[in-house]
């Protein structure tokens, strides 16, 4: 049996060791190697030629989707599974334009996730859910709008902010309490807080440096 040889990427160490954890036991894929960022995919990648990469967006230095696109260009018979968090239609899009093999959301269950391994690896293409098989015709008949080419070192915001929400975002980040942005807005400091409330939650951070990590990476404001 042919081994697949796999490099994982992602810059979260626990995400990886919970993939490493899943796929040890599975006869016929082995991890060679891992990367915390773009730039060191990049590296592992030109190393050891593995059979599949297995990659999130966000990273540091160099995000997952200029990484398979990098891979696409130089490295042809790498290839690429993306896996993420994000579900929304722009993401998977780019990722189909960047030449991902796959897509597949860090939700899935282990069943899912081997059968898209398998099938990515195999030569195949596996994109998670009904939605994503939509967008997937949709590009293939070309008649995927308003999609843009990722930046060198850009995302373009994917959490869909409110116009209102981003004012709120902004004064956060100038170190505003409660009771100066519902000054400065001109609303009560009880809707003030369910606005910031509902920010973090939107972006999915716990704090304050999280929060400005965050909108930096994905140039928010």
């Amino acid at each position: 049996m042919n081994v697949i040889n796999v490099v994982l990427a992602d810059d979260h160490v626990l995400v990886r060791d919970g993939i490493k954890a899943l796929l040890e036991d599975q006869e016929g894929i082995k991890v060679i190697d891992e990367a915390s960022n773009g730039v060191e995919a990049l590296e592992v990648i030109k190393k050891h030629k593995p059979h599949l990469l297995i990659v999130d967006i966000r990273m540091p230095e160099m995000n997952g989707i200029e990484v398979v696109r990098e891979i696409n260009k130089t490295y042809t018979d790498v290839r690429t599974l993306v896996l993420s968090m994000h579900d929304s239609e722009e993401y998977v899009v780019k990722a189909i334009q960047a030449g991902a093999d796959g897509y597949l959301l860090k939700g899935a269950s282990k069943e899912e996730f081997l059968k898209a391994l398998h099938k990515v690896a195999s030569g195949g293409k596996y994109f998670t859910g009904d939605v994503s098989a939509i967008i997937m015709n949709n590009f293939v008949n070309g008649t995927v709008s308003n999609t843009t080419t990722i930046e060198e070192k850009q995302i373009e915001d994917p959490f869909n902010l409110t116009k209102r929400e981003k004012q709120i975002l902004n004064l956060v980040l100038q170190l505003k309490n409660n009771k100066d942005i519902a000054e400065e807005l001109q609303i009560s400091k009880r809707t003030a807080e369910v606005h910031r409330f509902n920010l973090m939650k939107k972006l999915d951070v716990k704090n304050l440096m999280e929060l400005s990590n965050k909108a930096s990476e994905f140039e928010l404001i």
